[in-house]
């Protein structure tokens, strides 16, 4: 099946008929998935929680408010980050992006932005035209942005970030994983919100350690 967002990709689950589990736990093979085996994480002592998106994807871009919002509350005990995907090469200047405004010191504001720039602005990030536009109207120097983008030392991450989604099995984003072991999306869990709360149980089980 050729990758893409979750929208249209594997994972899209019908709503009707769907049992509500608001009063119990989400099911395993419905509302998430579970890996086996297991994806190796490093030890921070702490669960890790992954979002694979793209700047590209249009629903990565609709679940960023909510994910921040999110965000703000999650516990001491989970690591949170983010693997920007590419399924093709267009979409390869995006996850650059990702890790040179990473390099760069810019926070998790600046993911907002490029999502409104991309999907609210119309801008080619990909373009150099695009690029120069996106930098001036957030105060980047695009130079020095262009040049991380371009640098060698982004190569290891884009590898890495190659290996990771691969090894989670993803066909589609947004995807949410979970201590190496489980992974949902909004299209499987069945809109944005419910994925969230997913998540929130899927951390639990991930601490309860006998999930």
């Amino acid at each position: 099946m050729k990758r893409r967002d979750f929208a249209i990709g594997l994972g899209t689950l019908p709503l009707v008929g769907r049992p509500a589990w608001a009063a119990g736990e989400p099911v395993e093979g419905r509302e998430f998935t579970r890996l086996s085996p297991p994806v190796q994480m490093a030890a921070t002592g702490k669960i890790e929680l992954v979002e694979f998106f793209g700047f590209w994807c249009p629903h990565c871009a609709e679940l960023e408010p909510k994910l921040q919002a999110w965000l703000r509350k999650l516990p001491k005990d989970v690591n949170f980050r983010r693997v920007p995907v590419a399924w093709s090469a267009p979409h390869v200047p995006y996850q650059r992006l990702y890790f040179a405004l990473e390099a760069l010191g810019y926070g998790e504001d600046m993911n907002a932005k490029v999502f409104q720039a991309v999907h609210g602005q119309g801008l080619h990030l990909e373009a150099d035209a695009g690029l120069a536009d996106f930098a001036g109207r957030n105060g980047i120097d695009k130079t020095k942005l262009t040049e991380m983008m371009r640098s060698f030392s982004i190569e290891p991450k884009l590898r890495s970030a190659g290996q990771l989604w691969k090894s989670y099995q993803l066909d589609g984003v947004p995807a949410l994983a979970v201590d190496g072991r489980f992974v949902t999306s909004p299209a499987q869990a069945g809109g944005d919100d419910k994925a969230l709360a997913v998540v929130d149980a899927l951390i639990a089980k991930a601490r309860s350690k006998g999930g």
